[in-house]
């Protein structure tokens, strides 16, 4: 399985462990990544108010760059993943807006036709691979090990949009934790907002959120917090020690990506799949 790769600006630069533990799914699971080189900042969720035209230049070269090489784009960031495809989803349906977006891709040799699909890692786990082939390729069951999903906004909401998971009650990354012999635990945050998209603006509601989703996860005596979003993984993890600050939790709690979660049943070590970078390990 072959893939175009979005690595995202928050990977390649606060979150670069999620990079390290992908790199080991093209031996580990036959799924090879392709980065693009040439990829910009998809803008987040911010630049389709700011400059709608720019938003759809911007991610339509994104997906025109995936098409060039004739692969489905694939990310890891879940905002990433909301962006790109809202993009998708408007060029898709809009001959003129195509027609606007290739005129400047042109000068580039590069040409929107909607061919190249976006997906997220946990789809490409879940769907292409198939969660029977993962649980083959186990060495090391996850075995005893209590699993706190983290599901974040932006890959199930808006539902219209990404269509995987019910966002009332997702279960697509529960799945692969039972995959690889992890036990899941059910908590009322895991299809709540970790508060990243605020913690500039309104800092002590963000961490309302995270301690939030924290606390709950520790009360419901999980062992790690399991996340397919580094957006999620930074409020829940870097910013851990503030966000239980005041509410009597003695206690933290480990928070993993999804890939280093599928890394460490594969049999690698923390070292190597960057764990010992979180700050809460």
């Amino acid at each position: 399985m072959k893939f175009a790769y979005f690595l995202s600006c928050i990977n390649e630069s606060m979150t670069k462990e999620v990079d390290r533990s992908l790199k080991r799914l093209k031996t580990d699971l036959g799924i090879s990544l392709v980065k693009l080189e040439k990829g910009a900042c998809c803008g987040g969720s911010n630049l389709d108010y700011v400059s709608p035209d720019h938003f759809l230049v911007v991610n339509g070269r994104n997906i025109a760059l995936a098409e060039q090489l004739k692969l489905d784009l694939v990310t890891s960031c879940s905002t990433c993943l909301m962006t790109l495809r809202r993009a998708k989803q408007i060029l898709d349906s809009s001959a003129e807006k195509r027609e606007f977006v290739n005129r400047l891709l042109a000068d580039e040799g590069l040409n929107y036709t909607g061919t190249s699909d976006v997906k997220h890692l946990l789809w490409v786990i879940t769907e292409d691979l198939g969660l029977d082939r993962l649980a083959e390729k186990v060495t090391r069951p996850l075995t005893g090990i209590r699993f706190a999903p983290f599901y974040g906004c932006h890959i199930i909401r808006p539902s219209a949009l990404l269509g995987r998971d019910n966002p009332a009650a997702p279960s697509s990354l529960d799945q692969v934790v039972e995959a690889l012999g992890g036990s899941v635990v059910e908590y009322a945050s895991k299809n709540k907002c970790c508060g990243f998209h605020t913690l500039l603006v309104a800092e002590k509601e963000s961490l309302a959120m995270s301690g939030n989703a924290l606390e709950n996860a520790l009360r419901a005596n999980a062992d790690y917090i399991v996340t397919p979003c580094p957006l999620c993984h930074t409020a829940l993890d870097a910013y851990q020690p503030k966000a239980l600050d005041g509410r009597g939790v003695s206690r933290s709690i480990p928070v993993l990506h999804l890939s280093q979660m599928i890394g460490l049943a594969l049999g690698h070590s923390r070292q190597e799949l960057g764990i010992d970078r979180h700050m809460i390990v």
